[in-house]
């Protein structure tokens, strides 16, 4: 598939399903993307209506071919006193998003709404994200490295060395 950044725009959900016995409930967001896994800020007292405008980042580095690539969102409440609660979920397809990537360098989602689907698989709420796959640039001698270094083909390092 390929390699780069897929950046996922986190901003707010709406109409979410849930109550707390003491207040209102404290949402936060649990990101998949195949064995990774990021978590957003809680929205403490946010209630329903949560907003959090934070990017979460995922490394690609794939070469499958023909694999649906997607993102998976848990909308958890944050308790203090007993287990978290979970509110609802949302599941979105990248294969098409990576692979344009792939192709042009970035492709990008707008933010837009995803329904949330709760427990007993009715839907209750929509969450607002938007998503951005930059790929990683190849040399055609040489491969970028996550962090950034080379692999293969001449790197020259030439450091200032203080006397």
């Amino acid at each position: 598939m390929g390699r780069g950044v897929l950046e996922v725009h986190l901003v707010d959900a709406k109409g979410l399903f849930g109550s707390d016995f003491l207040g209102k409930i404290d949402p936060y967001v649990v990101v998949q993307y195949r064995c990774q896994e990021r978590k957003s800020s809680t929205a403490r007292d946010a209630g329903r209506n949560p907003s959090w405008n934070e990017v979460l980042r995922f490394q690609i580095n794939s070469s499958a071919a023909n694999v649906q690539d997607k993102l998976f969102l848990r909308i958890m409440d944050h308790d203090n006193f007993s287990s978290d609660d979970f509110l609802g979920q949302a599941t979105i397809n990248v294969t098409d998003l990576i692979s344009m990537g792939m192709e042009s360098g970035t492709s990008r989602l707008n933010p837009a709404k995803y329904r949330v689907v709760t427990a007993d698989n009715s839907y209750h709420g929509e969450i607002k994200i938007g998503i951005t796959f930059t790929a990683a640039k190849v040399d055609s001698h040489c491969q970028v490295e996550e962090d950034g270094a080379q692999v293969g083909g001449w790197v020259h390092s030439f450091r200032e060395q203080k006397v």
